[in-house]
């Protein structure tokens, strides 16, 4: 069952650096809404609230329902600045969308059966990822929350490239627009160091000598 995120937001009126420290002392931060054919507009959040969703990952791959003074729109998470040090959100950055809005994000990639791997369970590689997410361009309906890759027949010493992530119809990964050049290794088994050939060749005896007795 797909991820469903409300968030609840209200109309700010009081703007710069000053208005933005008293509403964090408030438990609340600063964030706009923009695009959609609208005018941009300065929202406070609970911040207790966006970090809790902040948790779940989907959350940042998602159309989203911000309710703003109790009226739904469709947003997704554009940026969010966070403190240097301290566990605090400064400031986020929601693009209001419609089923229609063609969008460029990041999704993440999902790993699948890597303990039962060919190149795992028969050969005794070790599992290397080469990429955690990757971009994407679709309408905002057909927005994955992430993309599966299966590693059951992957062997050891060959790699999955993003050509060959399955995609929903309707969504294309960006890289492969520009080019075969383009087609990265997202994952790969390595080999396991030593054993196999190199070992048998360290216990055979040297041409022309003899073994021992």
């Amino acid at each position: 069952m797909k991820e469903t995120f409300e968030l609840n937001a209200e109309v700010r009126t009081d703007m710069g650096k000053g208005a933005s420290r008293r509403l964090r002392r408030t438990e609340a931060m600063p964030a706009i809404i923009y695009g959609g054919g609208a005018e941009p507009q300065m929202i406070s959040l609970a911040h207790k609230e966006m970090v809790h969703h902040l948790e779940n990952e989907a959350f940042y791959s998602h159309v989203l329902t911000l309710n703003l003074d109790g009226k739904p729109e469709k947003v997704i998470l554009r940026d969010l600045q966070r403190h240097p040090v301290k566990p605090i959100l400064l400031h986020a950055d929601f693009l209001r969308v419609d089923d229609k809005t063609r969008l460029h994000m990041n999704v993440p990639l999902h790993f699948i059966n890597e303990d039962i791997a060919i190149g795992v369970k028969q050969e005794g590689g070790l599992v290397a990822h080469l990429a955690s997410d990757v971009e994407i361009s679709c309408l905002a309906k057909d927005l994955p929350e992430y993309l599966e890759v299966d590693l059951t027949d992957l062997q050891a010493g060959e790699s999955i490239h993003l050509s060959q992530i399955k995609v929903p119809e309707g969504v294309e990964l960006v890289a492969l627009s520009h080019g075969t050049e383009y087609d990265l290794a997202i994952v790969s088994i390595n080999k396991p160091r030593g054993g196999g050939e190199e070992e048998a060749e360290a216990e055979a005896p040297a041409e022309g000598g003899e073994s021992a007795e």
